[in-house]
C-alpha cells in the first residue's frame, strides 16, 4: 500500500506498515456472526424477497435507554464492531493506545428509520412531538461515534457516505491510516438499515429493485437488486504488532483505490471504464500485476446495467479467462452502504476456508458477460490476492485488495 503517489512514491522515503485483518464482525440476513454468515453464503438456493436481519436484539449490545436513542443502523454497526473486537481477542488482548485507535464506518442513508418515524410524529402531532434526539440518531456519523465512545478510542472517528461504495472506501481509508503509522488499530466497514416504508418506496419507484424478488447476479434474467440491511466490519492493525501479540490473522490489505465515473447519478460509465480504472489503480497500489490476482469478489448487484458494466471492466483488466469471479448478493441481497464490509468479511473467510462461495441465483449466464464466474457449488482454491469491488450511485468506485499473509 503506497503512502504517496507520483515521483515521490519512487524515492523510498516512506516505508508503509503492513495492515493485518485480525477480527471479523457481521450482521446479515443469513445470521449473526461470521460462522452463521459463512454457512449461509455457501448456499444452496436463492432466497426470495427483501433481506431483513431477523431475530436481532439490540439489547445484547445496548442498554434499553441506549437502544431507544440509537437508530437501527447504529445498532448493527456497534454489534458488528463488538463482534470484530471480540474475534480479535478483546480490548485487553489488543492492548492498543486509545489515541492511536480509530473508527471509520461507511453508510449510504444513515438513520433513515428515525427520520421516517419523526416525520410521522411531525405530521400527526406538530413540532413539539419531534424527538430532541432526531439529529444525533439520524446523522450518518452516529454509528462510528457510538463505536468510538463504547471502546474509548480517541483516534480518527469518521464516516464515509458514498452510497454503495461507502464501506469499501472506509476500509481503504482506514488501512492507509494504519499503513502510515497514524493508527495502530482501526475498526472499519459499513452499516445500513434502509428497509423503511419510504426507503422501499424510493428504491422501487426508481426501478432499481427486482420485480421478481430474486437476486440473479450476471444472469440473463436479472431484473434489479434485492435490497438488504446489515453490517460488515473488520478490525485491522499493524501486522508486526498483531504477530507480536499472537493474534489470528485472516489476511492483509495490500492496496485500495477510489475513482469517480463523472458520468451519471445512477448508471455506470459505458463499458465500465471507471470501474476498470479503479481496479487498475488498486493493483498498482498493491504492487501487483493482473495475473497475480487469484479471485475477484464482484459488486454483482443483479441490475442489468451494472452487472454488464462490471463484467466488461473485469474482462478489460483480467481478460475473459481471468480469475474466478463471484457475487454473494444472490444470498445476502444488496445492503448498499454496508455491502463492501459484508463482502470483505466474506473474502477473509474465503481465504481461511479455502473456498470461494458460488454466485447463488445465477442459472443462465448472460452471453454478453464473458468472465469466469463461480456458480452452482463452492469452488476450492489455493488462496491468493483478491480484489473486492464496490460501485455506488453517484459514480463512486472503490476497490480493495486483500491477500493471505506471506512472510
Amino acid at each position: 500500500m503506497k503512502l504517496s503517489w507520483g515521483p515521490s512514491a519512487e524515492s523510498g522515503r516512506l516505508e508503509p506498515r503492513r495492515v493485518a485483518i485480525t477480527g471479523l464482525g457481521v450482521v446479515s440476513c443469513v445470521g449473526l456472526g461470521k460462522d452463521a454468515f459463512w454457512k449461509g453464503i455457501l448456499g444452496p438456493g436463492a432466497p426470495e424477497g427483501i433481506r431483513r436481519v431477523e431475530n436481532f436484539d439490540p439489547l445484547v449490545w445496548f442498554t434499553p435507554k441506549e437502544a431507544r436513542r440509537a437508530d437501527r443502523f447504529t445498532h448493527f454497526g456497534l454489534a458488528a464492531s463488538q463482534m470484530a473486537l471480540d474475534d480479535a481477542g478483546g480490548l485487553e488482548a489488543i492492548a492498543c493506545d486509545p489515541d492511536k485507535s480509530g473508527v471509520i464506518l461507511g453508510t449510504g442513508v444513515g438513520g433513515l428509520e428515525t427520520l421516517e418515524q419523526q416525520l410521522n410524529n411531525l405530521r400527526d402531532g406538530g413540532p413539539r412531538r419531534v424527538s430532541p434526539f432526531l439529529v444525533p440518531m439520524m446523522m450518518a456519523n452516529r454509528a462510528a461515534a457510538t463505536v468510538s465512545m463504547t471502546f474509548g478510542w480517541k483516534g480518527p472517528c469518521e464516516s464515509v457516505v458514498t452510497a454503495c461504495a461507502a464501506a469499501n472506501q472506509s476500509i481503504g481509508y482506514a488501512a492507509r491510516l494504519v499503513a502510515s503509522g497514524r493508527c495502530e488499530v482501526m475498526i472499519t466497514g459499513g452499516t445500513e438499515a434502509p428497509l423503511t416504508k419510504i426507503g422501499l418506496a424510493a428504491f422501487t419507484n426508481m426501478t432499481a429493485l427486482s420485480t421478481s424478488g430474486f437476486s440473479r447476479p450476471f444472469d440473463i434474467e436479472r431484473d434489479g437488486f434485492v435490497i438488504a440491511e446489515g453490517a460488515g466490519v473488520l478490525l485491522i492493525e499493524d501486522l508486526e504488532r498483531a504477530r507480536a501479540r499472537g493474534a489470528k490473522i485472516y489476511g492483509e490489505i495490500l492496496g485500495s483505490a477510489s475513482t469517480a465515473d463523472a458520468y451519471h447519478i445512477t448508471a455506470p460509465s459505458p463499458g465500465g471504464s471507471g470501474a476498470a480504472t479503479c481496479m487498475e489503480l488498486a493493483l498498482e497500489d498493491a504492487g501487483l500485476n493482473p495475473d497475480q490476482i487469484a479471485h475477484v469478489n464482484a459488486h454483482g448487484t443483479s441490475t442489468p446495467l451494472n452487472d454488464l458494466a462490471e463484467a466488461e471492466a473485469i474482462e478489460k483488466v483480467f481478460g475473459s479467462t481471468g480469475p474466478p469471479v463471484t457475487s454473494i448478493k444472490g444470498v445476502t441481497g444488496h445492503s448498499t452502504g454496508a455491502a463492501g464490509g459484508v463482502e470483505a468479511v466474506s473474502v477473509a473467510l474465503s481465504i481461511e476456508n479455502r473456498l470461494i462461495p458460488p454466485t447463488v441465483g445465477l442459472i443462465n449466464q448472460d452471453p454478453e458477460i464473458r468472465i469466469n464466474i463461480v456458480k452452482d457449488e463452492p469452488m476450492p482454491w489455493e488462496p491468493g490476492p483478491v480484489i473486492s469491488n464496490s460501485f455506488g450511485f453517484g459514480g463512486h468506485n472503490s476497490c480493495i485488495v486483500i491477500a493471505p499473509v506471506e512472510s
